[in-house]
């Protein structure tokens, strides 16, 4: 160990928590600071009545790049969280009556294909071999060498690589290139889901995201996501990662080119080496650097937030038989609902719903003979275009309700014996994300040819950053593969 080093980490999500396991993995002190009264940011739950929750991810991929974290310590991943496989993958309604199921296996899902539309098991073949060439190729730089800037994707791959990339067509394009029929290609459009942002702006490299599913599977934690969390605290425990919750940090200091640690909120001054700040880029360079120059400005444009989302957490006294675990009710346009909200920025009349049920896998999520229910639609961050109100978005939560209600969930308010609802706003409170975003940097070949922020700071060169608004982005594997990448750039500084 080398204590003479001593790492401040802001914030205890996923990217956090990662970055803080991997660098005490290299000798570090490491002390993670975290506002609320527990770990896991984002990775969040709500037990009430009866029901459990999953307030933020709901869905697990890429298991391998979480259970790294435990074999660098010669632990076992399967010891600290328990998952399981997820069939089908999600269910996907529509409003004239298809019902469309996504398998894994090559010959149930062309099955499933055919069966919606004759003729197009075919195109969903050549589209997800289209998919895994997309997601090799990403997997092999952006993701796995951590790169940052389109200069690295050019020395790392090399002109010839490089070009392989789907850099002309935007997600969309990509996909209706290769399948015909639309309501499959709403399906493979949503993939988006999992960065908040739309598959007309996305560049088309981001159709790599169906191989993440396809080829690694989807998965379960037993008892709710939040055994992420708990598993990776204790592994933290264990490499005497010292946490402290319920500590604010309202300040980095600087000077002269450097950070020199933190200030909380009941004003007690934290020494640090090296300090990586799992805040989002932007509002830590706002708010905790008080940062208004040239770089943070033009950071600030490119780094525009992914969207938000209403939660609408519902507990019934039944069950929906026709739900799945992972469930989408697809808008009656699609596109209109894409640039409702990432162009107008506005709440879209008719959205696209992802709805869990996750007692379809864990009936310990709920009581006997009763569901518990996770609804979310993608809608605008909290911008100054088209400013919302909480009225605006409990209007919206009706609108889901009467959705609901007329695609199968009959009589669904009639059976709701607990509810619990999370605006833009209450994201933002509760996790000081930019806008109340769900899933840090918005994915737009335009604005940042999907880019998220360097994982070193231009600015102080002891100051790092990890999570969703860093690259390579959004969503749990990502994070977690962030904070692994952040503790390789410190260990490379640091020795240089």
């Amino acid at each position: 160990m080398n204590p003479e080093k001593r790492v401040a980490i802001v914030g205890s999500g996923l990217g956090g928590i990662s970055a803080a396991i991997s660098l005490r993995q290299e000798g570090y002190e490491v002390d993670l600071y975290e506002k609320n009264s527990r770990i896991g940011g984002k990775l969040n739950l709500l037990e009430a009545q009866g029901y459990t929750f999953d307030m933020g991810p709901s869905i697990l991929t890429l298991p391998h790049l979480f259970a790294r974290l435990f074999e660098r310590s010669g632990k076992s991943m399967a010891d600290y969280i328990p998952i399981r496989t997820v069939r089908p993958h999600w269910r996907n309604f529509f409003e004239d009556g298809t019902v469309i199921n996504l398998f894994p296996e090559p010959e149930k899902m062309a099955e499933e294909a055919e069966r919606v539309a004759p003729g197009s098991a075919k195109e969903v073949e050549d589209f997800l071999v289209y998919a895994a060439q997309q997601y090799d190729l990403v997997d092999a730089g952006y993701f796995e060498a951590g790169l940052d800037t389109v200069r690295d994707f050019q020395r790392f791959y090399g002109l010839w690589q490089f070009m392989q990339f789907d850099m002309v067509h935007s997600m969309h394009g990509g996909v209706a290139k290769r399948i015909s029929d639309p309501r499959l290609c709403n399906v493979f459009d949503f993939f988006i889901k999992y960065v908040g942002s739309s598959a007309y702006d996305a560049p088309g490299f981001m159709n790599c995201m169906p191989t993440i599913q396809f080829r690694h599977d989807l998965w379960y934690v037993d008892g709710g996501m939040y055994g992420i969390a708990r598993g990776l605290g204790k592994l933290m425990d264990e490499l005497g990662i010292r946490v402290h919750l319920n500590s604010e940090v309202i300040r980095i200091e600087k000077s002269l080119g450097r950070v020199s640690g933190l200030e909380l909120a009941d004003r007690t001054k934290i020494r640090a080496d090296i300090v990586v700040s799992n805040m989002e880029v932007i509002p830590a360079y706002r708010n905790l650097l008080g940062e208004t120059g040239r770089y943070f400005r033009a950071l600030e444009k490119r780094l525009e937030p992914a969207c938000s989302g209403l939660v609408l957490d519902l507990g019934l006294d039944c069950k929906y038989e026709q739900l799945a675990h992972h469930n989408f009710f697809f808008s009656g346009n699609q596109k209109e609902h894409f640039k409702s909200v990432f162009r107008k920025k506005e709440i879209p009349h008719d959205p696209t719903i992802y709805l869990v049920a996750a007692s379809r896998t864990d009936p310990t999520v709920a009581p006997d003979g009763c569901d518990c229910l996770k609804i979310l639609p993608h809608i605008p961050y909290i911008n100054e275009k088209n400013p919302c109100t909480r009225e605006d978005y409990l209007a919206l939560k009706e609108r889901l309700l009467d959705k609901l209600e007329r695609m199968g969930l009959t009589d669904l308010r009639k059976h709701i014996v607990f509810e619990h609802v999370w605006t833009p706003f209450d994201i933002q409170k509760n996790y000081y994300s930019n806008g109340g975003s769900i899933y840090g940097v918005v994915s737009n070949r335009w604005k940042n040819l999907a880019f998220k922020g360097p994982k070193q700071s231009p600015l102080y060169e002891n100051l790092f950053f990890t999570g969703g608004s860093v690259n390579p982005g959004g969503g749990m594997p990502m994070v977690v593969l962030c904070g692994q990448n952040v503790a390789k750039k410190v260990v490379e500084w640091d020795r240089s």
